[in-house]
């Protein structure tokens, strides 16, 4: 058992090798956005009664990827952590994955950690004392250099939709614009501007794990022009192998905007 274990490790080296070769002088992807699906059902394909093991699994996972993501040279990385609808789960299974994900985003806000945090979503759906630890973290490394890490919590794309022409008449109306001006100027440009990921570009390549062939209201405004890459691995069991093939296929791609 342990020398085949030590044959499939080798291959598994020699297979990145491969990969790693043929993504030299490729085109990387500036912003990657994730969909880290299938921790529940890891857990519980691993054992697991209590799902929250797949949670912790998968926040593991994370540190992972993002040094994948510095080496490969990504700018930008959204993780998509928890939706708007997650948040009606029973409170026995919430509470848990919230602290959860609390917890490794103030591990990821930790000093001498090369990430910048920025919490992506609707704040002021979070428990108070979760909303707390994801703004302090994200202030916490505010002008850190190194890759922008979009945490992605409480998030939904027509909920952010919505926040952001909400927050765009807000402002319009503070200007003492009325609504009728607002409509003759009215275009993309401004929408974007008031999205949860403004001032960054969209994301060029979309990675879904578990299998799911969908986005889930994940990005909608932003992966209008994205890639997307579905992996059948399980999150917590997404290798640097995955990465790297997801890599190559961004790589192999001719991007056409708007056809």
């Amino acid at each position: 058992m342990a020398l085949r274990t030590r044959v499939k490790d080798v291959a598994i080296h020699f297979y990145e090798w491969i990969l790693r070769r043929e993504l030299s002088g490729t085109q990387v992807p500036k912003h990657v956005g994730v969909v880290l699906d299938g921790n529940r059902r890891w857990a519980r394909e691993a054992g697991f009664t209590d799902v929250a093991h797949g949670h912790r699994a998968g926040a593991r996972k994370i540190l992972e990827l993002l040094d994948w993501c510095g080496d490969a040279g990504v700018e930008v990385v959204t993780l998509w952590m928890l939706s708007t609808d997650n948040l009606n789960r029973p409170a026995e299974e919430l509470a848990p994955l919230l602290d959860i994900i609390a917890d490794i985003t103030d591990e990821l806000a930790e000093d001498g950690k090369p990430w910048r945090v920025r919490h992506v979503g609707a704040i002021d759906m979070l428990p108070e004392e979760h909303a707390e630890r994801l703004t302090n973290a994200a202030a916490r490394t505010k002008g850190r250099g190194g890759i922008q890490v979009n945490v992605a919590v409480a998030y939904g794309g027509r909920q952010e939709i919505a926040d952001a022409v909400r927050k765009l008449l807000q402002a319009h109306a503070e200007r003492g614009g009325t609504i009728e001006e607002l409509a003759e100027v009215l275009d993309v440009d401004h929408i974007a501007e008031h999205l949860y990921t403004s001032g960054q570009p969209d994301p060029d390549l979309i990675i879904r794990t578990s299998g799911e062939q969908r986005l889930s209201g994940f990005m909608l405004w932003q992966s209008a022009h994205s890639e997307f890459w579905f992996c059948e691995a399980y999150w917590p069991g997404f290798r640097r192998t995955d990465f790297l093939r997801a890599m190559r296929e961004y790589a192999k791609r001719h991007r056409r905007y708007g056809s």
